[in-house]
């Protein structure tokens, strides 16, 4: 109704504002009729404002109360839950207790998922997941891992702070680390039953680190963004050492983009130094005795990762395809130390020998995924890795460590899984494994299901 009147009004002021012509007595009534209509709409107006003033006054609510404060704490706890389970039907032509990695020193058991560890069916690692906001400004997040072995193993756990500004995220705690592209994926969203030769060779399947992570998203139109950590690793390729100061020490940096609307890709640099003091494992000497292994020295391991992703349209659901692959280098200095548990033999009995120690070593997978229709999808993985030649000074030589001579250990494998939505996928894997040694090749046949339920987060790229 206002607008109109004011409408009316201004055309009413309109007309009023011609000059006259003629001082007749139809126009000064005319004017004399406008000057009322205007008093009169002016009134209507001001009665009208104070009708709607005193109404909001009246039907106003009344503000809410402050609720008070509970006394039941716990209550106010409604975490993130997720379990994800995993099995497999396993075949291998040779025993898969026997598995080694020639060439490499051994990580001791592999952590995660590695190469079937026995025929037949097997649980693989279960994981269970619990994550929560603390405040406005921490996030915590838990992950334990019950391993077929009927052990529970802490994988995780760590805060992580919520909005510190400046592209700034600090992390606290045990976490995988953010080198490479597959360490930080879990093993229910790997594309592959078992992680890459790569990955067990120079990590054990994965780096964990306990201590600090600070990651820094750069404020560019291209996504680019830098992290450090700094911590404790008494995991392979690290050891128990005790004394003070960061043992473990990291740095990644890594970008990525879009290409037109169907593809886009992220490529990464890394880097990782860890000083073990008695990283060990149980072997055997040239004799055929058995015997413990010991390194303390430096180890230091750089890489580099790709991954290309198309999808027509930017539409993943119907088909896509994954091109992945990582490169990694290691160098190691240090004192190698060997004796035998059973008898004198070529690493001077129980009294042990120690000599020094140099390896560079080196390795790779490429693989491609393609999802040729909605919920099939097929995937081939290439593994290679080199060994390079192993340096010890005169008192021990190769001869008395078989398990350090000179191999390139090389694996092929090919996938076909379904999912029957994101939470349920049921895979079928075929490796031919030779990273054994020579004429070791082995046959491995997986049957594998990966099911996820309660709380699923997205997905990393």
């Amino acid at each position: 109704m206002n607008r109109v009147s004011i409408s009316v009004l201004a055309a009413c002021g309109v007309l009023a504002s011609f000059p006259a012509t003629a001082a007749d007595a139809d126009l000064r009534a005319l004017r004399e009729e406008i000057a009322q209509m205007k008093k009169s709409y002016e009134q209507r107006i001001d009665a009208l404002e104070q009708r709607l003033a005193q109404a909001e006054t009246v039907r106003a609510p009344a503000p809410a109360a402050a609720p008070a404060p509970s006394t039941n704490r716990a209550g106010g706890f409604n975490p993130e839950i997720g379990l994800n389970l995993q099995g497999a039907l396993t075949s291998t032509k040779l025993d898969p207790a026997s598995w080694t990695l020639q060439g490499f020193v051994p990580p001791g058991e592999p952590d995660e998922i590695g190469p079937p560890r026995r025929r037949g069916f097997t649980a693989q690692e279960t994981e269970l997941t619990i994550a929560a906001n603390v405040d406005p400004n921490f996030r915590g997040y838990l992950n334990l891992a019950l391993t077929p072995d009927n052990t529970v193993e802490l994988e995780e756990a760590y805060f992580q702070t919520l909005g510190l500004g400046a592209g700034f995220t600090l992390k606290g705690g045990r976490f995988l680390s953010g080198i490479g592209y597959n360490n930080e994926r879990h093993p229910h969203v790997w594309d592959f039953a078992d992680a890459p030769l790569a990955y067990t060779a120079f990590f054990g399947n994965k780096l964990t680190a306990e201590g600090l992570q600070l990651k820094w998203l750069a404020p560019t139109e291209s996504w680019l963004e830098f992290g450090l950590e700094a911590g404790r690793d008494d995991g392979f390729p690290g050891g128990a050492r005790n004394k003070g100061g960061s043992a473990l020490g990291a740095a990644f940096a890594r970008t990525g983009g879009d290409v037109g609307i169907a593809h886009n890709w992220r490529a990464g640099l890394s880097y990782v130094a860890t000083d073990p003091g008695a990283r060990a494992y149980d072997g055997v000497d040239g004799a055929g005795l058995n015997t413990r292994v010991t390194f303390a020295g430096k180890s230091r391991t750089a890489g580099a990762d790709f991954v290309w992703k198309w999808a027509p349209n930017g539409n993943p659901a119907e088909r896509n395809f994954k091109l992945q692959a990582e490169y990694f280098r290691r160098n190691e200095t240090g004192s190698l130390g060997c004796a035998e548990r059973d008898a004198s033999g070529a690493c001077g009995g129980a009294a042990g020998l120690s000599d020094s120690y140099r390896s560079s070593q080196s390795g790779y997978y490429l693989q491609g995924v393609w999802q040729f229709m909605p919920r099939w999808r097929l995937g081939y993985r290439y593994d290679k890795l080199d060994s390079g030649t192993t340096s010890l000074g005169p008192t021990l030589v190769s001869a008395d460590l078989p398990q350090l001579a000179s191999w390139k250990p090389l694996r092929n494998t090919v996938m076909l899984d379904y999912a029957s939505s994101e939470f349920a996928r049921l895979r079928l894997q075929f490796a031919r494994d030779n990273s054994r040694g020579p004429g070791l090749a082995d046959n491995q046949v997986w049957l594998q299901y990966v099911m996820s339920m309660g709380a699923h987060g997205a997905h990393r790229f």
